[in-house]
């Protein structure tokens, strides 16, 4: 496995389980916070930027969609950021929460957060197997 595979799935993979377990710990909390972002035009403008951002760092430093599933969820992942920096920075503030609400994320919270930790599992698990070469 390539040396960059590896550092950015033990990278993703622990990210997103910290940040899951976080938030299922803090529910009410997370969902109060990501309600006052979702209706702050200045916070979507920074969430965009930033998630622009990492996308782009992943999907340039990481763009393989061969040699596995570990390398392909890596790819996935920053093309997944990068395509919600985008949404972010060019739907209008209305548009934004219409979609937001429309995943009725606040009534599927532990799925989403259950599926983000998952994902953060398998590629902390394939991140820590691997060797790097």
């Amino acid at each position: 496995m390539f040396p960059r595979t590896v550092f950015l799935s033990r990278l993703i993979g622990l990210y997103c389980v910290f940040i899951s377990l976080s938030m299922m710990m803090h529910k009410q909390e997370t969902v109060t916070a990501l309600n006052a972002i979702i209706r702050n035009p200045g916070a979507l403008l920074m969430a965009g930027i930033l998630g622009l951002a990492a996308g782009l760092a992943f999907v340039l430093a990481h763009n393989v969609w061969s040699g596995g599933v570990q390398p392909v969820l890596v790819t996935l992942f920053g093309w997944v950021a990068l395509i919600k920096g985008l949404v972010l920075l060019f739907l209008p503030p209305e548009g934004t929460s219409g979609y937001f609400e429309a995943f009725h994320w606040e009534q599927h919270f532990y799925l989403y957060m259950a599926v983000t930790l998952v994902l953060g599992a398998v590629l902390t698990y394939l991140g820590f197997k691997s060797r790097a070469h």
